[in-house]
């Protein structure tokens, strides 16, 4: 009989990182940019990734790499809001800063589409 090989319980963030094929610093990152992804943390401070936490990393992975959300974009599919957001009617109402903010990402993304039309 063959003995199946044991899923681990934790991951560091070093063998996520080999896992997923992302840096360390972008896992760090999608920290701060997405409240869904809280890894525990031991003792040492160290980061400690359950199976959950893979599976959403990969799931943010295909949202931005795959299917080119923004992660505004994927912060809103992950939290559920896909009726809004699917629609095209994000409502920003009469916040000056959020207006701001939302015509500073269209202009990263349009700089974008320009750099990728124009290779």
């Amino acid at each position: 009989m063959t003995a199946k090989p044991l899923k681990k319980l934790y991951y560091s963030i070093s063998e996520v990182s080999r896992m997923t094929e992302l840096k360390q610093y972008v896992l760090r990152y999608w920290e701060t940019e997405f409240s869904e992804l809280r890894p525990q943390k031991n003792r040492a401070g160290n980061r400690t990734y359950k199976e959950k936490d893979i599976k959403l990393i990969r799931k943010i992975i295909d949202l931005l790499y795959n299917q080119k959300y923004t992660i505004e974009g994927a912060r809103q599919k992950l939290k559920g809001d896909n009726k809004k957001f699917d629609s095209g009617q994000i409502d920003i109402g009469f916040d000056y800063e959020k207006r701001k903010k939302i015509i500073e990402q269209l202009k990263g993304e349009i700089k974008n589409l320009i750099n990728i039309l124009s290779e």
